[in-house]
Parts: C-alpha cells; structure tokens; sequence
C-alpha cells in the first residue's frame, strides 16, 4: 500500500510531463505548417500555397485541436481553481480561433456561389480568415499567460517541485501577457518582440516538461503536503 501511494504522484507527474511533451510537438508542427503556407503581405501566393498542401493544411488544424485535448487533461493536484477557468477560457477561445483556419478554406473552394467573387476578393477572404486567427490566437494566449502566473507561484511555493521551475512558468506567462498586448496594442512593435519573447517562454515550458517527465516530483514531500493537508480538512 506505501509503495503504491508513493508511486503515484510519480505516475502523475511524468503523465503530464509526456502530455506536456505531446503538446510541444504537436503545437509546433501546427504552426511551422500553418505560417510556411502564410506569405505576408500577399493573399494570392497564400491562397496558392494552401491550395497546393490543403491536406497538410487540414493536418495542421488538426494537430492545433489535438494540443487543445491534451491541454483538457490537467494532472497537478495543486491546480488552483483560478488558473483551471482561466486555461478553460484560453482553450475555449483558441479553439474558435482555430476555426478560423478551416472557414480560409471556404473560398478557396469550388463551390458555385463563390464564382460571384474575383479571385482576389477570395484571395482577401482567406487572408482575413488567417489574420483572424491570429489574433484569436492572441488572446487565448492573454489567458493563458495569466493561467501560468498562478501555476508558476503554486510550482513555487510546492516544495516538490524546484523554485526556479515556478519562476520560469511565470516569465513564460509574462512573455505571453506581453505579446498578446503589443499584438493588441502595436502589431508593428509585436513583430519586431516576439523572437525575444518566444525564447524566455520555451525554455520555462521545456523545462517544466522535461522535469515532470525525467525528474517528477519529490515523493516525500508530495506525501508530506498531503498530511498538512488532511490534517487542516
């Protein structure tokens, strides 16, 4: 019964870790697929490059809906009821985004009724539909920057988890607040940040990842918070 109790939290914690781990993949497979079809600037050489991989295109969406599941599967006991419903409402608000990929589809298609459009105004209304999600994307990312501040501090104050893990979260989470406002606010100064925005937030969400997966938690004083814990119920 110990050696069970005590494998467990292990169990969740590289669960996650491998969740984690399937998200990074998968959310990074959607958008190298998504952004090499998008030219910037230019609807026509866009609509063309979609048409010409719609297959890997709709590949692409897919993986973005897949990495939203994997994100509906929280493992940590520790998740605060503030971060589950702001991660719920970034999950719910990128998965509408994420449909704005499939409507830039619509009118590269071979229905009858789009022969009322030239096919630069078609060209337009693909382009809209991505830049559409982008932004969605954008403020998916406003929620879940605020989600990882709190996940940060619980990962802090754990005492199973390494501080600096905490710390980490929580610049990944101010990285994404900041990209979603400049996005928001001043696109122009967006594009010219998120090379230096994105790294400082791979590195706490790798990290995070490979120590829940590698490493997992520290088993006695997982056991121990759990003690404190029913004592105070």
């Amino acid at each position: 019964m110990k050696t069970s109790v005590e494998a467990s939290p292990q169990l969740y914690a590289r669960t996650g870790g491998a969740l984690y781990l399937i998200l990074f993949v998968l959310g990074f497979f959607a958008q190298f697929t998504l952004n090499k079809a998008v030219v910037s600037g230019n609807a026509a050489a866009t609509a063309t490059n979609i048409m010409s991989t719609e297959s890997l295109w709709r590949f692409g969406i897919a993986a973005e809906f897949v990495a939203l599941l994997c994100l509906l599967r929280p493992v940590s006991r520790e998740l605060n009821l503030l971060a589950t419903f702001l991660r719920l409402i970034g999950i719910a608000v990128e998965a509408v985004a994420t449909l704005n990929l499939v409507a830039a589809l619509f009118p590269l298609g071979n229905m009858a009724s789009l022969k009322a459009f030239t096919a630069e105004q078609l060209y337009a209304l693909a382009a809209l539909a991505i830049k559409l999600h982008a932004h969605g994307y954008s403020l998916a990312l406003l929620f879940f920057g605020a989600c990882f501040l709190v996940h940060g501090y619980l990962i802090f104050n754990s005492g199973f988890l390494p501080k600096v893990l905490g710390i980490l979260i929580q610049i990944a989470g101010l990285c994404y607040l900041t990209n979603s406002f400049a996005l928001l606010v001043a696109p122009g100064l967006s594009d010219r940040i998120f090379q230096a925005i994105f790294l400082p937030a791979f590195i706490g969400e790798l990290s995070l990842c490979l120590w829940l997966l590698l490493k997992g938690v520290n088993v006695p004083k997982w056991n121990e918070r759990l003690r404190r814990q029913s004592a105070t119920t």
